[in-house]
């Protein structure tokens, strides 16, 4: 007999359906994401943590879930929601179900909702606290215990998930150059793409001080995606300062991309609903080609999208553009030198579970730190 849930969102709309995952209690900032495919890479992606997800796909768990295409070592997602979850599994790398995962992991999850007018809601009101419960099934009983939880606006996160010691990931084939990785919440398919390119990567705690990275003696910076508030993020923003401040190239990925904004003295916002999905485009305007991007984002960089901006370390632009709101998509850095000094993007190049049109990111990023050798 299935079990019965309740989700409740802030400002008093519930929803009651079914247990899907583990039984129990969970509180988190309810988000939409819009990928049709590509669950298990959502659910192990570090960015995610302490939000609730919603999948507006309406079926979810078809391709049950595989030992190969964790994005980390565990389940980040503080709870998930879905309309339909797949009874049975079907594919040939499978090993078990996501039922039997996010209950193997202490998932609280819930089904058999209408996520297509929870969706327009949170777009309607924003992203906003929550909970799923099994044990509580009064909406205004569990409404007070969401009340009573933090507000993701000035949450530091990126500390509760980076790495707690340093390792690396050798580079595929000949060794070309070194980088440091700052680990804010990486995906493991981040140093993957750049090992494929002859990259010996060192993924260092999010507070890794600038002696520790000036040891290895790095030819590129990256500061990885991460799940917060990146006004929290004081110690990685002072140290890039340090490092752009020794011409060190640089390319930052999503949260990357909010701390390069503010080491260049620009602020960063909370976006209503954030983007998250695999299917976001994005105006890259050097080129003026359009990509279809994976984000998943809730804050971003406010920046003046035609005009450049004087820093210390050279003239900082606005690189790249969504095409669905004008929200900041990356940036660039020209140095003193006059030439390209640092980049990043707000959206994930790495790609798991795709599209791959931005792969071409990792090579700029290695003709930067040949230009600069």
């Amino acid at each position: 007999m299935s079990q019965p849930a309740l989700l409740v969102l802030e400002d008093g709309r519930s929803f009651a359906g079914t247990s899907y995952g583990a039984a129990g209690e969970t509180f988190g900032e309810a988000v939409f994401t819009t990928g049709m495919t590509g669950y298990q890479e959502t659910l192990t992606d570090p960015s995610y943590h302490r939000q609730i997800v919603t999948q507006t796909a309406p079926h979810i768990g078809n391709t049950g879930i595989n030992d190969e295409d964790d994005e980390s070592h565990k389940i980040w997602v503080a709870g998930y929601v879905v309309r339909d979850p797949a009874r049975v599994p079907s594919n040939w790398r499978a090993t078990r179900s996501l039922d039997d995962q996010l209950k193997s992991q202490g998932v609280v999850g819930i089904s058999g909702i209408d996520t297509r007018a929870l969706t327009r809601h949170l777009r309607e009101r924003g992203a906003m606290r929550a909970a799923i419960s099994t044990e509580i099934l009064d909406p205004a009983e569990l409404l007070t215990k969401v009340l009573e939880q933090p507000a993701m606006a000035g949450s530091d996160l990126a500390t509760q998930v980076t790495t707690e010691t340093a390792y690396v990931v050798p580079a595929e084939g000949d060794k070309r150059f070194t980088v440091v990785a700052l680990d804010l919440g990486i995906k493991s398919m981040t140093p993957k793409r750049m090992a494929e390119r002859g990259i010996e990567v060192h993924v260092l705690p999010a507070t890794a001080s600038l002696e520790e990275v000036l040891a290895l003696n790095p030819d590129g910076i990256f500061m990885s995606n991460g799940p917060g508030d990146p006004e929290t993020t004081e110690h990685p923003t002072q140290l890039l300062k340090a490092l752009l401040e020794q011409n060190k190239p640089y390319f930052g990925i999503c949260f990357g991309n909010q701390v390069f904004g503010r080491a260049l003295g620009l602020g960063t916002f909370k976006l209503k609903y954030g983007h998250r999905g695999i299917n976001q485009p994005v105006l890259d305007r050097a080129t003026g080609k359009v990509e279809i991007t994976a984000q998943n984002h809730g804050f971003a960089v406010d920046a003046p999208l035609d005009a450049a901006v004087e820093t210390p370390y050279g003239t900082a632009e606005v690189s790249h553009v969504s095409l669905n709101d004008n929200v900041v998509e990356g940036l660039k850095l020209t140095g003193r030198d006059g030439k390209l000094l640092a980049f990043s993007v707000q959206y994930h190049p790495e790609a798991a579970a795709g599209p791959h049109d931005s792969a071409y990111l990792f090579d700029r990023f290695v003709e930067l730190m040949e230009g600069r050798a």
